[in-house]
């Protein structure tokens, strides 16, 4: 094992967020490339992001993995607050915080998403010129196209309707309210397909107890104004490569396509076998981790 691996803590926007800070075996004199990461939705850094982070480390990168403000380990209320416009926030920060590290390069930082937050880095690598390489794993380009393609129409509209008497409520004084991440199917959940409910279950069950089924309303209405494909063509010219499932049923392989013809160079694509949850043990982690670790080591090292 070529690297060191340290529990930290970061400051974002007031509060304390902890992380994972994985060293490399080496010089410790030298400065080297750095990896941001965290999470997709609602998930908690201990649901497998150590197999991508060791990896990492092992190829020469420093790489900071953590837990979002309201969510895990990191500190904020209400608790399982899952918005977007935060979860930048704190990526941003935990960049400023990394690139202060005596052993990293500032000028050599990546970041890398899954999911929800493969969404995120879509959206910070087209803004935050900090960044030199990204990699978005099934990432999620557009929520309200997700939703819709999820619900059936008049379940849809009804849903919307739900948030917009709740908005109201929340402005009269209301307690905030929340809906399960996942549940059995037929019950009402964020997240309505077997894939997410097996894997939450299980990685909760057996990695990560501090895991919470459930988010805030206001996170739901979040995920139907979140739209990065809207500005992907603006990371270019730093390098993007993005991993698609063919078989997601949330991040759906023709909305992330058509989002990545959007991009301009130097871009990559690779489509994979199997579902949105494939990637994070094997089979599915041989296949998408690989081409990862070359991409930052191409761009970065």
């Amino acid at each position: 094992m070529n690297f060191a691996k340290q529990d930290v803590t970061f400051t974002s926007e007031g509060l304390n967020c902890k992380g994972w800070l994985y060293l490399p075996g080496g010089d410790e004199s030298g400065k080297n490339p750095a990896i941001v990461m965290a999470h997709g939705f609602n998930a908690v850094k201990e649901m497998h992001l150590k197999s991508f982070a060791e990896k990492f480390a092992e190829e020469g990168f420093v790489v900071l993995v953590f837990d979002y403000r309201f969510i895990g380990e990191s500190e904020g209320q209400p608790r399982q607050h899952v918005i977007p416009a935060e979860h930048h926030k704190d990526y941003r920060n935990a960049i400023s915080w990394i690139s202060n590290h005596d052993q990293v390069d500032a000028n050599r930082i990546g970041i890398w998403g899954t999911g929800y937050s493969g969404a995120h880095v879509l959206h910070l690598a087209a803004i935050d010129s900090r960044v030199k390489a990204v990699v978005a794993q099934t990432p999620v380009v557009n929520g309200l196209k997700s939703a819709r393609r999820l619900m059936r129409n008049d379940v849809f509209q009804g849903f919307v309707q739900n948030l917009s008497a709740y908005r109201l409520a929340r402005y009269m004084g209301a307690e905030h309210q929340y809906v399960p991440v996942v549940a059995p199917e037929g019950d009402v959940s964020a997240l309505p397909i077997p894939d997410a409910f097996d894997w939450f279950t299980e990685t909760g069950n057996t990695v990560a107890p501090n895991w919470e089924n459930r988010v805030t309303l206001e996170s739901m209405e979040a995920l139907l104004e979140y739209s990065p494909d809207s500005t992907i063509e603006r990371i270019s010219p730093t390098p993007l490569l993005m991993l698609v499932a063919e078989s997601d049923q949330l991040a759906t392989a023709d909305f992330s396509i058509e989002a990545f013809h959007k991009a301009h160079e130097p871009k990559k694509l690779i489509i994979l076998p199997g579902g949105h949850y494939s990637a994070y043990t094997d089979p599915g982690l041989s296949a998408f981790l690989p081409p990862q670790v070359e991409w930052f080591k191409e761009y970065l090292l």
